[in-house]
């Protein structure tokens, strides 16, 4: 979560005037307050048993299977919301302001750090590890037909990444985690190959004109400073600290005493990005048993916190603004690659069994937008900003850690069919799309072609 320095708020009126609670309350099924307040540093969890799958029409079996995941979880990226809250909390401690919590705090924040610091910032942790190579099984364990298809046709495996530590490390314990499910796989699994261009595209060339938006843009500026200095989020921060730090303390803080530090907001943010990073790191934890960084934030003022950052989120990388759709056009070099595979495959131009592809919540945020994938429709405007309750888009849902899209291609003679999984759960394609039949979770590639404007250049 980006820091925000007080300033005006600006354009404010209907955000200010949704009472928190309705803000707070979940937005879309299989949503919850709780998990919600991580935003996309929510561990994962697949949101669907296979058992429950629909099964393909009949006749039809798998030929082809592509994905594209966020990796794992992992430590924070840098050190400076430790470094913030501890500077803060050293000298309280030299001057005797810390609570009893707070005497507690500093001791458990530090070897937090320290842990992250060990795995290296930004790294996979050991649950991060977990999380990705119990995807890849499940993936196998799904499609055993297909896989044992790719092992007795030598068709070869493709992995790609966008070159970033953390997702060329998902990459790789994922390949190794599909090799020793099935063995027969191994020398078909390709050495991890990067693509910025594809899997990093918000910092490669095809994001310059997002990077200019995000720096330059005038309405996002004042939206996300409108979101963030409102008199809530200065409640919530008095809130946070006060757990911490004696009334004294917490009064010179607000007044800016400690302004080369941080800001009232700005030291409550650092608890709450420690809280909400914190189940990214639990078998890290002492005895594995947690960090227990919910004694210093209450749920209610994580729910505020986690809103801030879904909002800064969702402005910066998902559906934004209705008018204009320069958080999401980017992705569609991701969702072109997805049908050239699926293409080619049923063209006969390929002899790819799998495609797997490893980035960041950077691009699964956006590649979701640009599909309409669920929770990820509807844009804002100034007089309808984004909040809880009235849009259910939630970072936790879109884009938590080790989310993933995955598309498993079905062949009958010269029909080929498309079932979409997004974090485990079929899915189905955005409204224009027609399923083979109502309900079906299944489409005919042809009319995935047609719903999202692609020439068609099927041979069948």
């Amino acid at each position: 979560m980006r820091r925000f320095t007080p300033a005006l708020a600006l354009g404010t009126a209907a955000l200010l005037a949704t009472p928190f609670a309705a803000q707070a309350s979940p937005g879309n099924a299989g949503g919850n307050a709780h998990t919600d307040s991580f935003g996309t540093k929510a561990v994962y969890t697949p949101e669907q048993n296979s058992r429950s799958y629909q099964k393909a029409p009949a006749g039809f079996t798998p030929v082809f299977t592509e994905n594209v995941s966020r990796h794992g979880s992992r430590s924070a990226t840098d050190s400076s919301d430790g470094d913030l809250i501890l500077a803060l909390w050293s000298k309280a401690q030299a001057e005797g302001q810390l609570t009893a919590k707070g005497r507690e705090f500093g001791p458990k924040a530090q070897a937090l750090e320290a842990a992250m610091s060990t795995v290296g910032y930004g790294d996979l942790s050991a649950r991060g590890k977990k999380e990705i190579q119990a995807t890849a099984v499940r993936m196998e364990k799904r499609l055993p037909t297909l896989f044992a298809s790719i092992a007795k046709n030598k068709e070869p495996i493709d992995v790609v990444s966008s070159g970033q530590g953390r997702a060329v490390d998902s990459a790789n314990l994922y390949g190794a985690a599909l090799a020793r499910t099935d063995p027969d796989l191994t020398s078909l699994i390709g050495a991890t190959r990067t693509d910025k261009d594809l899997l990093y595209f918000h910092k490669a060339d095809g994001g310059a004109a997002y990077r200019d938006y995000i720096a330059n843009d005038k309405r996002l500026a004042a939206t996300l400073t409108s979101v963030t200095d409102q008199p809530k989020t200065h409640s919530a921060a008095r809130d946070v600290l006060k757990k911490l730090f004696k009334p004294a303390f917490v009064d010179r803080i607000t007044a800016g005493e400690f302004a080369s530090i941080g800001t009232d907001v700005e030291a409550a943010t650092a608890v709450y990005n420690l809280y909400a990073i914190a189940p990214a790191m639990s078998e890290e934890s002492p005895g594995g048993k947690g960090w227990g960084m919910d004694r210093y934030i209450s749920a209610r003022d994580a729910d505020w916190f986690g809103y801030i950052s879904d909002a800064e989120d969702f402005y910066e990388k998902g559906p934004g603004f209705a008018d204009s759709d320069i958080t999401y056009k980017m992705a569609d070099v991701l969702l072109d690659d997805f049908f050239k595979k699926a293409e080619a495959k049923r063209d006969g131009t390929s002899d790819l069994g799998a495609e797997l592809r490893f980035t960041h919540a950077e691009e699964i945020i956006p590649l979701a937008a640009l599909m309409g994938l669920p929770g990820s429709t509807k844009g804002v405007t100034a007089d309808q900003p984004y909040t809880y309750a009235s849009n259910p888009w939630r970072g936790a849902s879109v884009a938590p850690l080790g989310s993933n899209i995955q598309w498993d291609v079905f062949r009958k003679g010269d029909t080929y069919l498309v079932r979409m999984l997004y974090n485990e759960k079929e899915t189905a394609f955005k409204a224009s799309c027609r399923p083979v039949s109502k309900g079906s979770k299944f489409y005919d590639l042809n009319e995935l072609q047609r719903c999202f404007g692609r020439t068609t250049t099927s041979n069948g």
